[in-house]
C-alpha cells in the first residue's frame, strides 16, 4: 500500500520511518510512504502557501492553489484513484477499526493541514474522509498522519517480532472490543509489589479467565460503553455476565 502526505514539514516524518519496530514495514516497503511539500508547487519569489482569511479574524489560511497542484502531481505519479484525506477536528474520530480498514486498503493521500484551516473550496473539491484524533487541536495535521501510519504499520505480516501480538490490543474484535488487561513481569517482586498470585500458577484456563475478567472489569470502570456495544454485540457469556453483576457494576445487565 501506499500513503502520499502533503505536509509543510516532511522532516517531522523520519523518526517515524526510520525508528521502532514499526520501521519494517515502512523499510520493506509495505507502507510505501511518500512526502510531498506543497511549498514546492507555491508561485513567487517567497513561495507562499498561505494568506489572510477573507472577512477577517486571526490566523491565517492554507490557499488551495498550492495544495491543488501538489495533489495533481500526485495522482499523476499514483495513477490510481484513492481517498484524500484530511485531519481535521470535524472528521470522524479514529479508531481500531478505521485502523483495520485502512491497513487493508491500497493507501490513501493525507493532507496535512496548518494555521488557521484550509481553504474550504480545496475541501469541497478534493477531500474525500476527514479524521479527528479527538476533542482537542493540534499545531498541523502531521501528529495525527504519523499515529495513523503507526498504527496501520504494526499490522502489516511481520512487523511485529510476535506475529498474533496486535490480536491482544485493546479494541480489538478478539477481546470483543474490551480494554486490555494488566501485564507483568520479572522481578517478582518490585518496590514491594508483587505479582497476583494466579499469574505463577501455571493454570492456563484460571489464568486466561483471570485476564477476560480484569478487561471486564477496567472496561467497565473506565469505558462502560464498549461494555454496552459488547452486550449489544452478542459478545459477553453468561459468566462475563455474572462476574459484572459480582463486581457491582454500574451496567450490569443493562
Amino acid at each position: 500500500m501506499r500513503f502520499d502526505v502533503i505536509t509543510l514539514f516532511p522532516e517531522l516524518f523520519a523518526p517515524l520511518l526510520t525508528s521502532g519496530i514499526t520501521r519494517r514495514a515502512f523499510e520493506s516497503g509495505l507502507v510505501d510512504v511518500r512526502l510531498t511539500n506543497p511549498r514546492d508547487f507555491a508561485q513567487g519569489t517567497y513561495k507562499r502557501v498561505d494568506d489572510r482569511p477573507f472577512g477577517g479574524g486571526p490566523g491565517m489560511v492554507m490557499m488551495a492553489e498550492p495544495l491543488s497542484q501538489c495533489l495533481k502531481k500526485i495522482n499523476t505519479a499514483r495513477n490510481d484513484s484513492v481517498p484524500v484525506v484530511l485531519f481535521s477536528p470535524i472528521g470522524n474520530p479514529l479508531n481500531h477499526a478505521m485502523v483495520t480498514r485502512w491497513a487493508d486498503s491500497e493507501g490513501a493521500i493525507l493532507v496535512c493541514g496548518r494555521y488557521e484551516g484550509i481553504d474550504q473550496r480545496f475541501i469541497d473539491e478534493h477531500v474525500t474522509e476527514q479524521i479527528s484524533l479527538g476533542d482537542f487541536v493540534l499545531s498541523g495535521g502531521e501528529i495525527p498522519a504519523m499515529a495513523l501510519l503507526d498504527a496501520v504499520a504494526r499490522l502489516q505480516p511481520g512487523v511485529l517480532n510476535t506475529a498474533d501480538s496486535y490480536l491482544q490490543d485493546s479494541f480489538n474484535p478478539t477481546l470483543d472490543g474490551l480494554l486490555d488487561c494488566p501485564h507483568y513481569t520479572r522481578p517478582e517482586n518490585w518496590e514491594g509489589q508483587g505479582v497476583p498470585d494466579l499469574l505463577l500458577s501455571g493454570h492456563h484456563a484460571h489464568i486466561e479467565r483471570w485476564r477476560r475478567e480484569q478487561r471486564l472489569a477496567i472496561t467497565a470502570r473506565l469505558r462502560p460503553e464498549l461494555i454496552t456495544q459488547a452486550r449489544q454485540a452478542g459478545r459477553l457469556s453468561l459468566s462475563d455476565e455474572a462476574f459484572l453483576v459480582r463486581t457491582d457494576s454500574p451496567i450490569a445487565g443493562l
